[in-house]
């Protein structure tokens, strides 16, 4: 899914107006009711903000109890579909098959656009190499480029990581960056932003690619483009990376209830916050 504003704009203000309809801000124990249990599982990276908004949502209502698993975009669909969560937390957006399964089951998913992210294509810190066009990172993860003097660094040759094809950042960087085709043999795969980052930082040789939220000095992000990914190309739309992170609900949440108000915390100034400090963008600034 390629990133585009206007229907990432069309998703807020629809989620900002029942917002405010069910006056969420600030006034939850007025508008939420009775002892819950609210279930997401999905994605890694989207994990770390629904843990944050889970924890302070629970210390505001203690008669809620939200639980988060991160099993991948692909099995937070699924667990949504076949009614073992209640939120799915997906960093692509759900697929036509599984929009499919979810209807023949009854399940009507809502999509909630919360933050803006850019994937980061990182290489260790001794790397030399600063940057790379989008069709060099193409051809890395295709094949055609196998060692880095090929691309301005040693005669070493490259390591090449990915996540998971259950992944929903895989499936972004797929369609985004590799404009859909198929990655090489050779490719290793890794089953979350950590474990990428940790292959990555210990392999001199080694590319991979995270969520910018994850990328620490213990990685080096490379510019793409002569676009460095960060915060300020991801709002202006710059970087050529980026994508949007979602949660994705039953139908709509009944207005008043612990559900209603914890899915749109993302639009309150609490949300933001929680949002910007993990190093996503909160879609309201995108």
């Amino acid at each position: 899914m390629t990133l585009n504003r206007t229907w990432i704009v069309g998703l807020t203000m629809v989620g900002m107006t029942a917002m405010l309809a069910g006056n969420v801000f600030g006034q939850e124990g007025e508008t939420t009711k009775g002892a819950v249990t609210i279930r997401l599982d999905g994605s890694t990276t989207v994990g770390p903000v629904v843990k944050e908004f889970a924890a302070y949502y629970m210390k505001n209502n203690p008669e809620a109890n939200i639980t988060v698993s991160e099993s991948g975009s692909g099995n937070g669909a699924k667990s949504l579909i076949n009614g073992m969560c209640e939120v799915a937390s997906m960093s692509r957006f759900m697929k036509d098959n599984e929009f499919k399964a979810a209807i023949d089951k009854g399940v009507y998913p809502v999509a909630h656009a919360i933050a803006v992210d850019g994937i980061a294509v990182v290489v260790h810190p001794a790397n030399p190499v600063k940057g790379l066009t989008s069709e060099q990172v193409r051809d890395i993860y295709t094949g055609k480029i196998t060692n880095w003097n090929q691309v301005g660094g040693p005669d070493r040759a490259i390591i090449v990581i990915s996540r998971d094809t259950n992944s929903g950042t895989y499936e972004c960087f797929e369609e985004i960056a590799l404009q859909k085709e198929r990655m090489a043999a050779n490719v290793e795969y890794v089953g979350s932003n950590g474990a990428m980052r940790q292959r990555v930082q210990s392999t001199p040789t080694a590319i991979g690619f995270l969520g910018l939220g994850f990328t620490d000095r213990t990685v080096k992000a490379l510019e793409i483009n002569a676009v460095a990914p960060n915060r300020q190309t991801v709002v202006s739309g710059r970087y050529p990376i980026a994508r949007p992170l979602f949660l994705f609900t039953n139908g709509w949440p009944q207005m008043g209830t612990h559900l209603h108000a914890f899915v749109n915390l993302y639009l309150t100034r609490k949300g933001h916050e929680i949002i910007e400090a993990i190093g996503f963008v909160p879609v309201t600034d995108y």
